[in-house]
């Protein structure tokens, strides 16, 4: 295990924000996780794990150690009549573990396309898109416990997923329905992921996007690997790509409210974008709502709101030459946002990306 001092982390965040890591671990193996832990000093120093680092904001330096994890490696575990369970180790590359499970006949992801990020970091952040979200395809992962150094495995059930939410973004005590159970936020550092992918298997459709495509293909029945291709064009057309334009992808979550609510806000603007949820809840598009505000290409210094996609938040400097937005640039640009939002629909945006 290789550990590294004042280590710049600008190409390891997706904003591309100039910061740097007091100390900075590469975890390869779970064998460099167990040495870590064994290590008297390294054990006892707060820490924070990074993944892909496309879902924080630097808003300085980073003193907690920083686990940068790396771990590979992804396999067919077993089979069942229903499903394919895969496995993969927490540092590979989410898109490009998608894509492999399609090429090695394994269907089922291919609505989670493009999504920037770490395997590892997945089920944290219980990604999703187009009509799907990984807890749909989840069946468990390996872990450490930060604290104790012992390994453990949690079900989807003990990963307490929600939208955008899951057991390791909490801290503390918390109920799961009836049932109390404790965080894991800053103690577990995630090793392998395992998805289970249904077959026979069957396309996710119903989101405008796609049924444009399906309607410009005539093509009404698509393969997994021609959704994988849509789901793709359309990120692509949508988003900024980090590599060109640093950004976080969607930087707010979609809120939900009940639907006297929703009928609220559809009296003073009935153009609102919701959507219907199994529970009875409603779903705003907190694209729309930014955009309503006037936002959409609007910056603060270097930090800026992406013309074509007004949820997302973008890095409008040269950050590979050392000048960009910087991390604070880029949150007073959010609380701006939430202000306007607040102010005109009386709805609280919540960022996504963790802010350190």
């Amino acid at each position: 295990m290789l550990v590294e001092k004042n280590v710049p982390l600008q190409s390891f965040n997706t904003f591309h924000i100039v910061a740097k890591a007091h100390a900075l671990a590469r975890i390869g193996s779970e064998a460099d996780a167990l040495g870590l832990m064994a290590d008297p000093v390294l054990r006892e120093m707060p820490k924070f794990v990074l993944g892909g680092g496309s879902n924080v904001v630097l808003t300085g330096d980073v003193k907690p150690l920083v686990l940068k994890v790396e771990i590979k490696g992804r396999c067919l575990v077993s089979e069942t009549a229903k499903t394919f369970i895969v496995e993969a180790g927490a540092g590979e590359n989410w898109h490009d573990f998608v894509a492999w499970t399609l090429e090695q006949g394994y269907p089922g992801l291919e609505n989670l396309a493009l999504i920037p990020g770490t395997v590892g970091a997945s089920p944290v952040q219980n990604i999703g898109a187009y009509g799907v979200e990984l807890q749909d395809r989840f069946d468990s992962l390996d872990a450490m416990d930060l604290q104790t150094g012992k390994a453990f495995t949690l079900n989807a059930a003990q990963c307490a997923f929600g939208y955008r939410d899951s057991v390791f973004k909490r801290g503390g005590a918390f109920k799961v329905g009836t049932h109390q159970t404790i965080g894991l936020k800053d103690r577990a550092l995630i090793l392998r992921v395992r998805f289970a992918l249904p077959k026979p298997w069957k396309a996710v459709l119903g989101y405008a996007d796609i049924d444009k495509k399906m309607l410009e293909s005539g093509c009404t029945q698509p393969t997994a690997q021609q959704l994988f291709d849509w789901v793709c064009a359309i990120r692509r057309a949508k988003l900024p790509d980090p590599a060109v334009i640093g950004n976080a992808g969607s930087f707010f979550k979609n809120p939900t409210v009940s639907i006297e609510q929703c009928a609220d806000i559809i009296a003073r603007d009935p153009k609102v974008v919701h959507y219907h949820l199994d529970d009875g809840a409603i779903k705003l598009a907190a694209g729309w709502l930014i955009d309503s505000c006037g936002w959409k290409g609007k910056s603060v210094g270097q930090a800026g709101v992406y013309e074509k996609q007004a949820l997302v938040l973008v890095n409008r400097g040269a950050g590979s030459d050392g000048v960009g937005a910087t991390g604070g640039e880029v949150m007073t640009l959010a609380k701006a946002i939430q202000t306007s939002v607040y102010e005109r629909f009386g709805i609280l945006l919540e960022p996504e990306p963790v802010v350190l």
